[in-house]
């Protein structure tokens, strides 16, 4: 067996638009806030309350291209990787330190229409590797049965 494991998934809704630059070495590096939200029922008032988590993603090269033409503020998103901490000192010499998912994969699960309003006359994008290639039809399929949210499943 295995010693450790390293593994996040996350669907979320973007925070802002993504961040991209390109490094010294011609890499191309992608930064993007995502929210998850759960909602419960406060056993004292019975009202029902929303707590929201915001995570770091950074996705590189190919990953990275397909986030800066397609992601945008508000899309929903499927992510996974690993989480990374990086540190760093800051102007005042202090150690700074930074948690953040490092994705492998990612699909996004904004509507085609929702996405289309949201960019006119953009092509709906599939899932893509960290390679930044479109993912096997199979999985395709798959992950279009995540997105669909009309079926009428008692569960």
């Amino acid at each position: 067996m295995a010693g450790s494991v390293n593994k996040v998934i996350l669907i979320g809704n973007l925070g802002r638009d993504p961040e991209v630059r390109m490094l010294d070495n011609n890499v191309k590096l992608c930064r993007f806030s995502i929210a998850t939200s759960e909602s419960y029922t406060d056993r004292n008032t019975g009202e029902r309350r929303d707590n929201t988590e915001w995570h770091n993603v950074v996705v590189w090269r190919g990953l990275a291209d397909v986030a800066e033409k397609y992601l945008k503020k508000g899309n929903k998103v499927y992510i996974e990787g690993k989480l990374r901490t990086r540190n760093w000192q800051d102007e005042n010499n202090q150690t700074r330190y930074a948690t953040e998912i490092v994705a492998d994969n990612m699909t996004m699960l904004t509507s085609r229409a929702e996405a289309q309003s949201m960019q006119q006359n953009a092509p709906s994008p599939a899932p893509y590797n960290n390679a930044g290639t479109p993912q096997q039809p199979t999985e395709r399929l798959a992950n279009d049965l995540i997105d669909d949210q009309d079926d009428d499943l008692p569960f």
